[in-house]
């Protein structure tokens, strides 16, 4: 059975991107374009794997990260962060609030699939 990932990405183009690279190496992916929706999505996909942006509107990767792993059912599903802002500072706060692994935008494919590959 494939794995699946669960992505949330409020920015439509690099969605797509995701999604059709992991659909491309036989994951399932489900599209999440709202962060406000991503924990209840979350539990009703019930995800190998989230793929998180950091930087969106209404509610912030960060926040969302929080959340999940204070969920006592969706603590252990690795979160794999994607963000525009790769300060070390950065890094680590969101590290510290959960995020298994950190890609930094703009992303190479290569490395993304690698990322993805280590956390299933």
């Amino acid at each position: 059975m494939a794995k699946r990932v669960l992505v949330v990405e409020d920015n439509e183009l690099n969605l797509k991107l995701f999604c059709d690279l992991l659909r491309a190496h036989e994951y399932t992916a489900e599209p999440v374009r709202d962060g406000r929706e991503a924990v209840d999505r979350a539990r009703d996909f019930k995800p190998d794997l989230i793929i998180m942006d950091i930087q969106m509107p209404h509610v912030t990767g960060y926040e969302l990260i929080l959340e999940l792993k204070a969920d006592p059912t969706l603590k252990s599903i690795p979160v794999m962060a994607v963000t525009a802002y790769a300060g070390r500072e950065d890094e680590e706060r969101i590290r510290a609030a959960g995020a298994d692994t950190y890609v930094s935008k703009p992303i190479s494919l290569a490395r993304f699939m690698d990322a993805v590959g280590a956390l299933l």
